[in-house]
């Protein structure tokens, strides 16, 4: 019986935005790449355009040999749970698709597998290459595969080690590596036959890649300096030109870093105008979550710590005391707020799943990620000094538990 493993992966630049699929039919026997596919789909969440992924690699394999046994890998860590029956498959969009991928073989011939990101670069690459294709208009048409370059990398091409390009039609099928293939190709095809006969369950509970979210304040406004309450309930100001110099170099840094795949932002003007500032450089799109706003401060908005503490003395010592209560006027209260931001954190952290995500947003809803992370009490809130254009980040992984990996890093800025 042939062996197939079927790597896949799909994105979208705004979640939902523009997305694409890639996928890569490869003989578990020789390590070769026999098909390769990729497809720009419009408008579609990431893990749409995953399962999509998926179902062009499953049908493709079918085509190839429908007796064959098919080891899927993938880096997303929801198709592969929900299609190896560990979670429950409950969003509208989700369930028609993988019940799809159910039917294509039948189940006794597919396993699956979680990979981390950086070993589906293929994939990866298809995907990205169809996203970048239906942005120009067109169709996507195979070019130099990740495959060819990687193996390029490690040694030097020859006739015998490298396939041909595929053709215009998407699929390739080379012929049988020769016996004189070299001893590198012979143990990368040893590899990845091992890889396709490991069967889920036998190994420890591997958690994945996390869902990683670098923070990053927005840069200075006019009211920054003057450390005035700036919340969701005031004049929104946009940056300064100290703000937007700011935004600049950290878009900067996060380019040399080069691991952000998506950004989000606060709906503020503050927020939106520095994430535009960085997904320029990054050459991403923004989507705008509600959840990262800041809190509202009533009616001590465009105010002094000082002017606060003289016009509404009880309330203010109310607010330190007790996370319950809210400023002045009918505010935001810092338990209300730590309960937004939970809502947002589980729902970014099962939209991005072994991702790496950068969320845009002020110095309540950074602080509380942190604190929760780290479970420690409200109070910690007023214990954290977190600068504008700072940099913090936090990975979530599938267990539930949180790392803070970084905090208030403005070395960017120096």
């Amino acid at each position: 019986m042939r062996e197939f493993i079927v790597e896949a992966d799909g994105g979208s630049r705004g979640n939902p935005g523009p997305a694409g699929y890639g996928s890569v039919v490869i003989d578990a026997a020789t390590g070769q790449t026999l098909v390769e596919r990729a497809e720009y789909i419009g408008i579609a969440t990431n893990n749409v355009a995953e399962y999509r992924g998926l179902l062009a690699g499953l049908y493709a394999a079918r085509e190839l040999d429908p007796s064959a046994r098919v080891h899927v890998r993938m880096d997303s860590k929801l198709v592969i749970e929900q299609m190896s029956g560990r979670w429950k498959i409950k969003h509208p969009d989700m369930k028609p698709l993988a019940t799809e991928a159910a039917r294509v073989l039948p189940p006794e011939q597919v396993t699956y597998e979680w990979i981390p990101r950086e070993q589906n670069k293929h994939a990866d690459r298809l995907a990205n290459e169809a996203m970048d294709a239906g942005k120009r208009g067109e169709r996507w048409e195979p070019s130099t595969s990740t495959a060819e370059l990687d193996a390029a990398a490690a040694s030097p091409p020859s006739a015998s080690s490298v396939p041909a390009a595929a053709p215009s039609g998407a699929t390739s099928v080379p012929a049988a590596a020769p016996s004189g293939a070299t001893t590198a190709a012979k143990e990368d095809a040893d590899v990845r036959a091992a890889r396709a006969v490991v069967s889920p369950g036998w190994a420890p509970a591997d958690m994945g890649a996390p869902a990683t979210f670098v923070l990053l304040r927005h840069g200075e406004t006019p009211l920054t300096p003057q450390k005035r309450f700036s919340g969701s309930g005031g004049t929104d100001p946009s940056l300064s030109e100290v703000g937007r110099e700011q935004a600049e170099r950290a878009g900067a840094a996060l380019a040399r870093r080069g691991t952000i795949q998506h950004i989000l932002a606060s709906p503020l003007a503050r927020t939106r105008e520095t994430a535009g500032i960085v997904a320029a450089r990054l050459g991403l799109e923004v989507t705008v979550d509600d959840g990262l706003r800041e809190t509202d401060f009533g009616a001590w908005e465009g105010l002094t710590f000082g002017e606060v503490r003289e016009r509404y003395p009880d309330d203010l010592n109310a607010w330190l005391a007790d996370p319950e209560a809210e400023p002045t006027g009918g505010g935001e209260s810092f338990a209300a707020t730590a309960t937004r931001i939970a809502a947002t954190r589980d729902k970014l952290v099962a939209a991005y799943a072994g991702r790496t995500v950068l969320l845009v947003s002020h110095v309540t809803p950074i602080k509380t990620f942190v604190r929760l992370a780290l479970g420690a009490p409200p109070e910690s809130l007023f214990r954290m000094e977190l600068s504008a254009a700072a940099l913090s980040a936090v990975a979530y992984y599938a267990d539930g538990n949180a790392s803070v990996r970084l905090f208030n890093d403005t070395s960017h800025l120096r």
